[in-house]
């Protein structure tokens, strides 16, 4: 055989093949980078074209901005025809009150003020009963002054008619309290004649709607007698045993209103949008647990402190001057009120002594006191002044006569300092006090105690407290006798959960909020709210105040005395961990929002909460029909108070994103956004919409200030 053949070469090496590789990939790369570049050529496009869009947008919003805002200026007088009305209202008011000659004064008018309270300080030999009566006429009163110093303008009283009415407020308080002193002694000098056929002892209880009253008259001074309860009431006591052997009475007096925390607290208006950094250090000052205005309203005092003290004295009257400093005539009013209080008024002034044992412990260390902060916790339930009393003589009777040795003076604590129990430890008064009825306790409430000399509701000197929730009553210890009040957070229903306002008639309509413990419902006609529903664990509560038409400020009112707060105060972002919003956009959401609820619904965002302080977010859907608006129905709009803009974004997107909607444009006003999408129906309803019903949105939308504290 011969050598094989040689194959033919096809003209390729072994170096060959890997050249081709690296060309591919060379070439892919090339073509990678080309179509990258032209994805960046294609996306800077975009935002080029993007860019001309908006600055259209903008040059048209800008064109547009003078004639939008002139319109919505015209859409806004309803805002002043309302108060327009209601301050008609108040004057029509005044001329009825006037010819219907019922005998009660008009709070407004200081001579008809000035003879109620004289004639009613000269009567004082009334019973407990007349009292209660004659006490509902003046909470009544009470009641007028503080909703006209909540919604009257500046135009419709002056500062000084304002110091005025604060004045009164603080006389009626103080001579009511000194009326239950008188009526208490009253019936402490006839005690004997209402001895307890069982324990030989007296003891009583009287109520109404607002005050419940009960005393226990230590006749026969017998130790297994020291303990006893109010069976009418609820409340009851467990006396040491050196009270149980003294000739003593224990009055429980259980005022649902509260008459003793500084004045501003009670009478604290819708909250201001948020101030400036600088403003907020000088309108809040820190740990000293002041609101502002406190600083000059320290010296408001309770009632039953005694005038005859000097120092109770003197912050009595600077409770007078804080209200106007230049005010000397209300200062002279003051020092005569207090000449007619000396000596009745000593309920509350806890002795030198008291006061020495308050403050130390056991070992003999000082104990620093520990201060409420009216900031956060604020009394709920009214205030339980619970006293230990000197027993007057009581009456003998000799052959046909019935006699009885006057004292001069007043009602007059008896000089109670705690000593030690049987085991060493300081014998406290034992307290239990059954919790209103009308009232939700949310979380367990802080027992204080009323310092007349701080001013301030303070938690030491109460021990062993025993909350129990299911059978509505508190039991604590006391070293002494002292006026208590049951406090709970302010905030504790905050942040919001969900919110949502929709019409459901012609100027009627639904605000429903979710808060963390109950879902609130408020019914909304004309000038008027209703409370339509509070559910809690899927319960109907407060049913003594749901159903009943009242005003905005009315409603409030109700709700923070039955516990249910969702009303933010000035400081309340102190305590809640929401981001802040800025006022301008705050402010003007919340009143193009009520300009525009009669055809349209409004809700809650989760991006509210993403947008910044600066800008607020929101959802939006017309909403002609009584059904619930459909999640698809709803649109999300970005406002900042002077532009509006509708978002792309959805409540299911997975990031906030500012990218408008397409087709939609920028406004001015909320009105002329929805007036590009809207139906002519809807705009035309908005037209109509009462002045008084879009009131009544934006007094409820600034009172729960929703799209911030959401």
């Amino acid at each position: 055989m011969g050598p094989k053949p040689k194959k033919k070469s096809n003209g390729k090496t072994k170096d060959e093949k890997p050249k081709k590789g690296r060309d591919r990939k060379q070439k892919d790369k090339g073509e990678a980078q080309l179509q990258a570049e032209q994805e960046e050529a294609e996306r800077l496009e975009k935002e080029r074209l993007e860019q001309e869009h908006l600055k259209k947008l903008e040059e048209k919003y800008q064109g547009a901005r003078e004639s939008e805002l002139a319109e919505l200026n015209s859409l806004e007088l309803k805002f002043l025809s309302a108060q327009q009305w209601k301050m008609d209202y108040r004057e029509q008011a005044k001329w009825e009150h006037y010819l219907s000659c019922d005998g009660s004064p008009d709070p407004t008018v200081p001579q008809e003020m000035n003879t109620f309270m004289s004639l009613w300080r000269e009567d004082q030999d009334e019973g407990v009963q007349l009292v209660m009566e004659k006490g509902e006429v003046v909470l009544k009163l009470i009641e007028k002054l503080e909703f006209l110093l909540l919604e009257a303008s500046p135009n419709e009283i002056t500062e000084e008619q304002r110091v005025q009415y604060q004045e009164f407020i603080l006389q009626l308080q103080v001579l009511l309290h000194q009326k239950y002193n008188e009526a208490t002694q009253n019936l402490l000098k006839i005690a004997s004649m209402y001895e307890d056929s069982e324990t030989g002892n007296m003891h009583t209880v009287i109520k109404d709607k607002n005050t419940t009253f009960c005393i226990w008259v230590n006749l026969k001074k017998k130790p297994r007698f020291k303990t006893h309860v109010f069976q009418e009431a609820g409340h009851g006591f467990d006396l040491p045993k050196s009270l149980a052997l003294s000739s003593v009475a224990v009055r429980v007096l259980h005022t649902r209103y509260d008459h003793v925390s500084p004045l501003w607290l009670q009478c604290q208006g819708l909250p201001r949008p948020e101030a400036s950094d600088s403003e907020e250090s000088a309108e809040h000052p820190k740990d000293n647990g002041q609101e502002p205005g406190e600083q000059e309203e320290k010296g408001r005092e309770e009632p039953s402190v005694p005038a005859a003290e000097e120092t109770s004295s003197k912050e009595r009257k600077e409770s007078a001057a804080s209200l106007k400093e230049n005010s000397n005539n209300i200062d002279d009013k003051k020092e005569t009120e207090e000449e007619t209080e000396k000596n009745s008024d000593i309920l509350d002034e806890p002795s030198q002594a008291e006061d020495a044992v308050l403050q130390e412990e056991p070992g003999g260390r000082e104990e620093a006191p520990e201060v409420a902060d009216l900031q956060q916790l604020v009394p709920v339930g009214g205030v339980y002044h619970i006293h230990a009393l000197q027993l007057p003589p009581q009456a003998q009777d000799v052959r046909d006569w019935s006699v009885v040795e006057l004292l001069h003076g007043g009602l007059e604590v008896y000089p109670y300092s705690p000593g030690e129990a049987e085991d060493g430890t300081q014998a406290a008064v034992q307290i239990t006090l059954r919790l209103p009825d009308n009232v939700i306790y949310f979380e367990a409430p802080v027992v204080a105690r009323w310092d007349p000399a701080g001013q301030q509701w303070r938690t030491d000197g109460i021990s062993n407290i025993t909350y129990e929730a299911q059978e509505r009553s508190i039991t604590f210890g006391m070293g002494a006798f002292y006026t208590v009040a049951l406090l709970q957070d302010a905030h504790l229903n905050l942040p919001y959960q969900a919110w949502e306002l929709q019409p459901t008639g012609v100027d009627e309509g639904l605000f429903t909020i979710t808060a963390v413990f109950a879902t609130i419902q408020i019914q909304i006609k004309d000038n008027q709210c209703m409370l339509s529903a509070v559910v809690v664990e899927e319960e109907e509560v407060l049913s003594h105040i749901t159903g009943q038409w009242m005003s905005p400020f009315a409603l409030r009112e109700a709700l923070k005395r039955a516990g249910v707060n969702i009303f933010p105060a000035e400081h309340s972002h102190k305590y809640v961990p929401v981001p802040r919003k800025a006022a301008l956009a705050e402010g003007k959401a919340y009143e193009q929002m009520a300009l525009l609820a009669a055809a349209f619904a409004f809700a809650h965002s989760k991006w509210n909460g993403e947008a910044g302080p600066e800008r607020v977010v929101f959802k939006v859907s017309e909403h002609l029909k009584a059904d619930s608006a459909k999640d698809n129905h709803w649109s999300l709009y970005m406002f900042n108070g002077e532009k509006v803009q509708t978002l792309k974004l959805t409540e299911t997107s997975e990031a906030f994103s500012e990218e408008l909607e397409e087709e939609s444009e920028f406004h001015s006003t909320l009105y002329h956004m929805l007036k590009d999408f809207a139906s002519k129906e809807a705009m035309d309803k908005v037209e109509r919409a009462g002045s008084l019903f879009i009131d009544s949105v934006y007094q409820l939308l600034l009172a729960t200030r929703v799209l911030a504290f959401s």
